[in-house]
């Protein structure tokens, strides 16, 4: 153990850098970083040399939050680009399970940032989550407690450990670390350089795979893979193939209300079905709505993956339902997408895919409604509202009310949906108002020829 902690403690002495190249290539191939700084800016890089002129110059804040007088380290889960559906959910269940134990203990005076490694290219499949953690005090039972958590990983494949150090000549280096059979190795050194930004944010080509699912199987094979450990899984996948695939609406018009918790989406969609006399849905259905607080419990890709199919679910019931009456449905697919994209990307709104990108289409498996309207109401308002219910908020509604930009990247991406797009209304003024506006354009949209 003595050994261990002098190695780590070492500098970067004249040998190790000489290494350089057999430790390069044991990166290879080639990966990338993303950091999210607390800004929701991100900042772009590689290690080693395997893009030269990638950058023209150092970013100041990879110094200043690499390097000393403060200690950084990296954690990422492993995914390889043709990981199947259930390495995915492993790796995105390791990921929660460390992100929960980064929030305890001595981690708790560290600062914990989100890390994202990608293959450069583009190419689907390879991005994997993690974490960057910055100790200020540079305290070697820091360290010591991120090895015990790495050693603690029995999942293969293990996360490696990374470690940031700073050379005589201010060069930024990461020595990578990993336990095997209870021993601590270090199995690679490579320089920090600069990397320039994607034209895409590196996890876009990953949404339909990990949460914005494009289809009924595709969302149902990531359930499959939970069978084991969430029981309730298999009740949900029962109900779903209880559905038929091919399905159509019936004669009468089917309206999605969608909207930000506190926007009125609620007391608007009762008083809309019953003015036009139709008959209320919602999503996810009340038959799988009982299991909601446990998959809201698990990892993106999962809840994700419990919300996709419940659209699938209320789809066989508007079909149903559609053929004798109106139909109104409290939120829908654009709902499941929009948290979705707004929780995978890191970063800002420009950072969100552009508009057109093919992740803001719907589902072509999916029954679309005649027309989608979008609550909204300025951020002052629906924090007024929101004070005013004095109920337990769930982690997103939490997310919405304590984070802006998080905000902004979900209203953004309702507003990017296509085929159908959303209605965009104004839900500030008073409920008789409002409700006249939405019934005006749901007269108007089906009196069109």
């Amino acid at each position: 153990m003595a050994f261990a902690r002098r190695l780590l403690r070492g500098p970067l002495s004249g040998p190790l850098l000489g290494r350089r190249g057999v430790c390069a290539g044991a990166m290879a191939p080639p990966r990338r970083f993303v950091l999210e700084l607390p800004d929701c800016t991100l900042a772009h890089f590689a290690l080693g040399a395997d893009a030269p002129g990638d950058a023209d110059a150092p970013d100041p804040r990879l110094a200043a939050l690499l390097g000393p007088p403060e200690r950084s380290y990296s954690l990422c889960v492993p995914v390889t680009p043709d990981a199947g559906c259930g390495a995915r959910v492993r790796a995105a269940r390791l990921h929660q399970r460390l992100l929960h134990q980064l929030r305890r203990g001595p981690f708790q005076r560290c600062q914990l940032l989100r890390l994202l490694c990608y293959c450069p290219g583009g190419q689907a499949g390879g991005a994997q989550q993690g974490f960057l953690l910055r100790d200020p005090l540079d305290d070697p039972d820091t360290r010591q407690a991120l090895l015990e958590l790495l050693g603690a990983c029995q999942e293969a494949p293990r996360p490696h450990l990374g470690e940031f150090e700073a050379d005589p000549r201010g060069q930024l280096w990461q020595r990578l670390w990993e336990v095997q059979d209870g021993r601590r190795l270090q199995v690679g050194c490579a320089q920090v350089v600069p990397a320039q930004e994607p034209p895409l944010h590196p996890v876009v080509p990953d949404l339909p795979s990990s949460v914005v699912f494009p289809d009924r199987e595709a969302a149902r094979a990531v359930l499959e893979e939970c069978t084991s450990f969430i029981p309730e899984a298999r009740a949900v996948l029962d109900l779903v193939d209880q559905c038929p695939k091919q399905i159509e609406k019936g004669k009468f018009q089917v309206v999605a209300i969608e909207g930000l918790d506190a926007t009125g989406k609620t007391t608007v969609t009762q008083s809309v079905a019953d003015s036009l006399k139709a008959v209320l849905l919602k999503s996810p259905p009340s038959c799988i709505g009982q299991w909601r607080k446990i998959f809201d419990d698990e990892p993106t890709i999962i809840r994700r993956a419990f919300y996709s199919l419940g659209n699938y679910i209320v789809a066989s019931e508007i079909a149903k339902e559609s053929a004798k009456s109106p139909v109104i449905v409290d939120r829908y697919w654009h709902s499941t997408a929009t948290y979705a994209i707004a929780t995978e990307v890191s970063g800002g709104l420009q950072h969100l895919p552009p508009a057109h990108h093919p992740v803001y289409q719907w589902p072509e498996d999916l029954l679309k409604p005649d027309l989608i309207l979008l609550l909204t109401v300025s951020p002052e308002e629906r924090l007024q509202r929101l004070q005013g219910r004095g109920m337990e908020k769930t982690r997103e509604e939490a997310e919405l009310e304590a984070n802006s930009v998080f905000r902004q990247k979900v209203e953004m991406s309702y507003q990017r949906m296509e085929n159908p797009g959303c209605h965009v209304v104004d839900a500030s003024p008073s409920r008789e108002k409002v409700l006249q506006t939405v019934l005006s354009l749901i007269q108007n949209s089906f009196s069109e020829p």
